[in-house]
């Protein structure tokens, strides 16, 4: 387990099944902030984001299901509304009724089905480095080429191997999506040691299997159509982002108080090239809640 100072670690089992490694910062009795990591990674990508909410802020950092220190689920279930489930049963267990969610990569799309069908739990939302799901077919059709990435890791067998072949997940984070200019190689060497482990790296699999098998379509085919957001809500994304920035236009178009940006010569892993941005949009959003 890496260590960060003032930071506290807890195991909690949930009633989903999981039992959930949680990272913890800052005063008890502060605002709390729930903040979802993506793959490869885990809790270590708020690294550089906690030191600067937790002075004012109760940060909790999980690790979803079946990655970092967090165990299998007895279900086996990595379809994102599971994700949606462990979060709400996590602020359950921590006596939390509503938060601020940051959210990256797969945490900001559990974010995003978190303020669309449980809003009652959050305060604002946070989304990085991510699209959204509500995109025209025409629009998703001209950049379906992005998501090629994602059926090598959603193969049987083959998505599994991939994780665990030695440097393959520094090659990814120090690629096109990473940012060359600011991520270390400690962190780059912590988060392939994690999903190497066979666990995480069919935890990674599935992940994206359960996406490319039915979610992704679920939501070309217009499955949230209609659906909003139902709190304050930001999304950020990098120029360099391989997914493209089209697919967050229109983003304003899906909640009440929705805005995006793009930020100039950042990559994919938002929260660890631009943490000082993330909290400065962070702590603008909740002054809204």
């Amino acid at each position: 387990m890496p260590d960060l100072p003032d930071v506290e670690h807890r195991f909690i089992d949930l009633p989903t099944g999981v039992r959930m490694h949680v990272a913890q910062a800052g005063p008890a009795d502060a605002p709390p902030v729930v903040c979802l990591h993506g793959w490869p990674q885990h809790w270590w990508i708020w690294r550089r984001v906690i030191p600067l909410l937790s002075a004012e802020h109760r940060v909790v950092c999980p690790d979803n299901r079946g990655a970092g220190w967090s165990g299998w689920p007895d279900d086996g279930d990595f379809r994102k509304p599971r994700l949606v489930d462990d979060t709400i049963a996590l602020l359950d267990a921590l006596d939390i009724d509503t938060a601020h969610v940051l959210g990256h990569d797969w945490g900001a799309w559990t974010g995003m089905l978190l303020a669309v069908d449980a809003p009652e739990r959050l305060r604002t939302l946070l989304a990085l480095g991510i699209v959204h799901p509500w995109q025209p077919t025409a629009r998703a059709i001209r950049n379906g080429w992005r998501f090629a990435y994602q059926v090598p890791l959603a193969t049987p067998v083959v998505g599994e191997r991939l994780q665990r072949q030695p440097g393959f997940v520094t090659r990814v984070l120090k690629s096109a999506w990473g940012g060359r200019e600011t991520f270390d190689d400690d962190a780059a060497a912590l988060y392939e040691a994690a999903q190497r482990e066979p666990t995480a790296a069919r935890a990674g699999h599935r992940m994206y299997r359960s996406f490319v098998t039915g979610e992704l379509w679920g939501s070309l085919a217009g499955g949230f159509a209609g659906k909003r957001l139902g709190v304050p809500s930001r999304l950020l994304i990098g120029s360099r982002e391989p997914l493209g920035t089209q697919l967050a236009e229109d983003f304003e178009r899906h909640g009440d108080d929705a805005t995006w940006d793009v930020l100039e010569g950042c990559g994919h892993f938002v929260p660890e090239e631009r943490p000082e941005r993330v909290v400065d949009d962070a702590r603008t959003l909740f002054a809204k809640a």
